[in-house]
């Protein structure tokens, strides 16, 4: 399951929540201070875990895939 970061649209709360995806398509996450359902998506960091080794070096369009390509 995926962790949500979340904002209430009544009362402006935000927190984080693991729920399934068909639990927040069906509004069946509610907010923990005021428990209404209209809820909307916090967008702030994303974390990237890349493996040891350098795409930078292998891929010759690194600056274009940024590693993610099968090239090597």
């Amino acid at each position: 399951m995926p962790f949500y970061d979340l904002r209430c649209k009544h009362c402006g709360e935000e927190f984080n929540v693991m729920a399934k995806m068909s639990d927040r398509e069906n509004k069946l996450i509610h907010c923990p201070k005021c428990g209404n359902n209209e809820l909307e998506a916090i967008f702030s960091n994303v974390n990237i875990i890349r493996s040891g080794k350098s795409a930078e070096k292998e891929c010759p369009n690194f600056h274009k895939c940024g590693g993610c390509c099968s090239h090597g």
